[in-house]
């Protein structure tokens, strides 16, 4: 007797029992033959090879440090050392959210020393709004937090800026004590 491989014909041929623990045995190797790749997926920095235009002024060095936060966190920068204060009005920017440089990333404005664990997140999440900005240059964010000052963070939020100009905190960021700090 030839062994039935139409589903049919299989379905004839096995016991109720045996065809329900069959198709639960082939839906559960479905699922963890597809958990390796899921795992990896999200384990893969959201970064990688993520391309980031940024307007900086040639001399900012807190700026290139900033550049190199991103590029060490896979993102691949194209640096335009033309200053950024046209670019960000352009891009509509209120100047009180104002800082040295300014980026786009998938769509969205990035402003001043935002960190890229929050870019990375604000790519993940895609919120309905203008950007990120950290206005101002506080100590600590990447690119102010060279060796000068000796691992001290001011506290400072990173703003989620809605196309209207309006904000609300995206992240915050506690004060930290540096080395040697009374």
């Amino acid at each position: 007797m030839t062994h039935p491989t139409h589903p049919v014909l299989l379905a004839r041929a096995l016991p109720r029992r045996a065809l329900l623990a069959a198709a639960l045995a082939a839906t559960a190797a479905g699922a963890l033959a597809t958990l390796p790749r899921r795992a990896s997926a999200q384990a893969a920095p959201a970064a990688a090879g993520t391309p980031v235009e940024i307007w900086k002024d040639p001399s900012c060095g807190c700026c290139q440090d900033w550049v190199d936060h991103l590029r060490a966190h896979g993102f691949v920068p194209t640096v335009h050392e033309t200053g950024n204060t046209a670019v960000r009005k352009r891009l509509g920017l209120p100047d009180r959210l104002g800082s040295c440089h300014t980026a786009l990333v998938g769509g969205y404005l990035l402003e001043g020393h935002v960190p890229a664990a929050d870019v990375q997140r604000l790519l993940r999440e895609k919120p309905q709004a203008l950007g990120l900005a950290v206005p101002g240059m506080p100590i600590g964010s990447p690119g102010m937090d060279g060796a000068i000052y000796r691992g001290r963070r001011d506290a400072y939020d990173v703003l989620l800026v809605a196309r209207d100009g309006n904000t609300r905190v995206f992240t915050h960021y506690a004060a930290q004590a540096g080395k040697g700090a009374a």
